[in-house]
């Protein structure tokens, strides 16, 4: 690339404030950076922190234990998550949930909601009788097979 038409583009990234600039000409390509330390006031991303390996297993397993607390000895009929995504016992915000501990369910009754990649799926009783445990958190992420509700 000519040195003249580098020196246009780095007037101009520094004319119109520009952050970075890249150009292709053909095989050639030039990205010239600005150091925008001074001019920004806030981050340009979100710091992301991993947990470590060793404090993972600990998690689950707490999850797991809270899980088992909540199913005790599970006698009754259990519904599962027929797919990934995130568990809502209501059709919004603020709305009145779908199914509540105690409340009598018809088969083809509408218990809640999983989102899964922007669509709402609605999970219906598979069959009729009382809703005994509800074990997902309102919004709480659910995996395939993991056990949404016990009727009896």
């Amino acid at each position: 690339m000519d040195l003249r038409k580098l020196k246009k583009l780095i007037e101009l990234v520094e004319e119109y404030n520009i952050a970075e600039l890249e150009v292709t000409e053909g095989e050639e390509k030039v990205r010239i950076s600005k150091s925008v330390a001074s001019v920004q006031t806030t981050p340009a991303f979100m710091p992301q922190y991993q947990v470590p390996a060793s404090v993972e297993p600990a998690a689950s397993a707490v999850s797991e234990s809270t899980k088992q607390e909540k199913l005790g000895s599970p006698e009754g009929h259990v519904i599962k998550s027929p797919m990934v995504g995130t568990f809502y016992r209501a059709s919004a915000p603020g709305a009145k949930p779908f199914a509540e501990v105690g409340q009598q369910v018809k088969l083809g009754d509408t218990l809640c909601i999983i989102e899964a990649m922007k669509l709402l799926n609605e999970i219906e009783a598979d069959r009729e009788g009382k809703i005994k445990v509800i074990l997902p958190e309102n919004g709480q992420p659910v995996e395939y097979g993991e056990p949404l509700f016990i009727i009896e």
